[in-house]
C-alpha cells in the first residue's frame, strides 16, 4: 500500500528541517504524497513542488491556521490552494503582523525577567524571519533558561506562563473563508486537542461543517485505531472528508525521523486521490478578507 503525509512542518515555520529536505526524506520513507503545513505561511510550497518533481513525490499546497471557534482555539488545516492568491496572502500578512506582535509582547515580558531577547535572536531559528512561540522556546533552551522546548512553554510561555501574552484571535469561519476563496479545503487538525472525550466534538464539527469545513484529520501519531475508527465514522456521517498527517517539526520534537512516526499513522494515498477528486469538482467562494481582533 501506499502512503501520505499531509501533515508537515518546515524551517519556514517551527520545523527544523528545509522544505527541500522533508520532501527528500519523505521519498526515503516511501510516502508518495505530502503537503507542507507551516504555520501562517506559504512560503516553503515552490521549494517544495520543485523538489517534489525531482523525487517523484506529489506535493499539494499546505498550511496550518490558528483560529477559534467561539472561545474555542483549534488549528485549521488547508489544502490545493492557489498559493499565490493575492487575497490569500494579503490575509496572511494580518496574521503575521498579530503574531509578530504578539512575540513582542513575549520578548518584552523576558527582557524584564532579566531574559535578554530580541527578534534578531528569533530570526536565527526561521528561513522566512516566520517566528512564534516555539522560536521563543529554542531561544530560552539556548539560553540555557530551560532544558527543553515543554519546559519553557509551562515556564513561560504557555497561558499562565511568566511570559505569556494572549493572541489576537481570528474565527475560524474567517481562516475557512481565506482557505476556500483560494481554491481549497478547509480542514480541522488533531480534532482531539479540542475535545479527548469527543463527547462534543460532533456538535463542534456540524457547527463547522456550516461554515464550510471539508475535513477532518483522522490519521495522527498519538491516536489509536479506536479513536481513528471513531472520528471516520463521524466523518462519514457528516459527510466529511478523511485526512491525515504526522505532524512532524524534526529535531525540534523528540528527535524522531520522519520514516518512525509515520509507521503510527500511515494514511493511505486513496485519501489523497479523494481530496484531490474534491478540490477538483469544487468552485472557489468570493474573495474573503479576515479581521483578526
Amino acid at each position: 500500500m501506499e502512503y501520505i503525509d499531509l501533515h508537515l512542518h518546515s524551517s519556514c515555520s517551527d520545523g527544523t528541517m528545509t522544505p527541500t529536505v522533508l520532501v527528500q526524506e519523505a521519498a526515503k520513507a516511501g510516502i508518495k504524497g505530502i503537503a507542507i503545513t507551516d504555520h501562517d505561511t506559504t512560503e516553503g510550497i515552490d521549494e517544495a513542488l520543485k523538489e517534489g518533481g525531482k523525487q517523484e513525490v506529489e506535493v499539494l499546497s499546505g498550511i496550518e491556521i490558528s483560529a477559534y471557534l467561539d472561545d474555542i482555539p483549534m488549528h485549521i488545516l488547508g489544502y490545493g490552494f492557489r498559493h499565490g492568491d493575492a487575497a490569500l496572502q494579503r490575509n496572511l500578512q494580518k496574521i503575521q503582523k498579530a503574531r509578530n506582535e504578539r512575540n513582542d509582547g513575549i520578548l518584552a515580558k523576558l527582557n524584564t525577567l532579566g531574559i535578554a531577547a530580541t527578534r534578531e535572536d528569533l530570526k536565527r531559528y526561521s528561513q522566512t524571519g516566520q517566528t512564534g512561540r516555539p522560536h521563543i522556546a529554542r531561544l530560552l533552551i539556548e539560553k540555557k533558561r530551560v532544558k527543553t522546548i515543554d519546559e519553557a512553554f509551562y515556564r513561560y510561555l504557555r497561558k499562565g506562563g511568566l511570559a505569556y501574552v494572549e493572541r489576537k484571535r481570528l474565527m475560524a469561519s474567517d481562516a475557512i473563508a481565506m482557505i476556500t476563496a483560494a481554491g481549497g479545503i478547509a480542514v480541522l487538525a488533531h480534532p482531539l486537542t479540542i475535545d479527548h472525550t469527543m463527547l462534543t466534538l460532533p456538535a463542534i464539527l456540524l457547527e463547522m461543517k456550516e461554515i464550510g469545513l471539508g475535513g477532518v484529520e483522522t490519521y495522527y501519531p498519538i491516536y489509536s485505531l479506536a479513536v481513528r475508527q471513531k472520528l471516520i465514522a463521524l466523518c462519514q456521517q457528516m459527510d466529511l472528508l478523511i485526512t491525515g498527517g504526522s505532524d512532524f517539526h524534526g529535531a525540534i520534537r523528540n528527535g524522531t525521523s520522519l520514516a518512525e512516526i509515520n509507521k503510527k499513522q500511515r494514511a493511505p494515498y486513496q485519501l489523497l486521490v479523494a481530496l484531490k477528486n474534491y478540490l477538483s469538482a469544487s468552485v472557489p467562494d468570493a474573495t474573503a478578507d479576515i479581521l483578526v481582533s
